[in-house]
């Protein structure tokens, strides 16, 4: 285990350039310092930064390590300002697709937490089976998921329109073989969905791009890389839509909200209006 102590030694060396003044940052001497900067050498195993004369400067191991130390000295800096402040209403983890995370829902949340200053929300975008598993676990509060229509419990869900989509400027041709794709990683169901219509139709295919990211994806179909499904929301003027006569429809998806059991008020509040949204965008049906 790293020290943290030690850590923000090493972090202040760096900064500093040398250890003289490092030890004023930390308020300690310069042979403490000295000794530290040991003390975790010997930890990991591997000399950390290379003097000369006064001067101090990081190794590439050093480097490596700096990067982490930055993080663990930020994240422990937060885990003291939420004990030291606890808040009224505490903090409501969610996890969204990534379509809808860079749609009007994150300006809503913004303008929801803007008038609760003792509010914290943590927002967590991404597949939704990998958020589906956090919820599980109990690491979410609340879910927007992307899944099979009537897939499990929920506290409201709405019917998704997909599309296939080519590049504007270079359109690929579905007649061709292997067909090119442009997906998102493995448990997307987007992407599952379009191999199996493939194979359904005895087509070949290959992945021609890869990305966890949706603006990657859309990057990709848009200069000809590959084709790909879309929720009607995350189409662009530079995707054109793909005529799928003779492939299996793909329908039977759907948005679904799902609330752990143990959340919150204010995590029911924050579903609440997560709906409200959603029904303005979408046919909206009871789960």
């Amino acid at each position: 285990m790293l020290d943290i102590e030690l850590l923000r030694s090493f972090v202040s060396v760096v900064d500093a350039g040398g250890f003289t003044r490092a030890g004023e940052r930390v308020h300690r001497t310069q042979s403490t310092v000295s000794q530290q900067i040991r003390r975790l050498e010997e930890s990991v195993g591997r000399p950390l930064l290379a003097r000369d004369g006064k001067r101090a400067t990081p190794t590439e191991e050093g480097e490596r390590l700096l990067t982490y130390a930055r993080r663990i000295l930020a994240l422990e800096q937060e885990a003291r300002d939420v004990v030291a402040r606890p808040v009224a209403d505490g903090v409501v983890r969610l996890g969204l697709p990534e379509d809808f995370a860079a749609y009007r829902l994150v300006e809503l949340l913004s303008d929801y937490v803007r008038g609760r200053p003792s509010l914290r929300l943590d927002v967590r975008s991404g597949l939704s089976a990998t958020n589906r598993a956090a919820l599980e676990r109990g690491e979410l509060d609340v879910a927007l998921l992307k899944r099979r229509a009537g897939n499990g419990v929920c506290i409201a869900s709405w019917p998704e329109q997909l599309q296939w989509v080519t590049s504007r400027r270079h359109p690929i041709d579905l007649t061709r073989d292997p067909v090119p794709l442009a997906v998102s990683e493995q448990g997307c169901l987007y992407r599952d969905s379009l191999i199996h219509a493939l194979e359904a139709a005895g087509r070949t295919w290959h992945i021609a791009y890869t990305s966890p990211n949706l603006s990657g994806i859309q990057a990709a179909v848009a200069v000809g890389l590959g084709i790909a499904i879309l929720p009607d929301v995350a189409v662009t003027p530079e995707h054109r839509i793909v005529d799928t006569k003779g492939f299996t429809p793909i329908v039977h998806t759907e948005l679904a909200l799902v609330v752990s059991e143990t959340a919150s008020p204010a995590a029911r509040k924050v579903a609440e209006l997560i709906a409200d949204l959603c029904n303005t965008l979408r046919p909206s049906r009871a789960a």
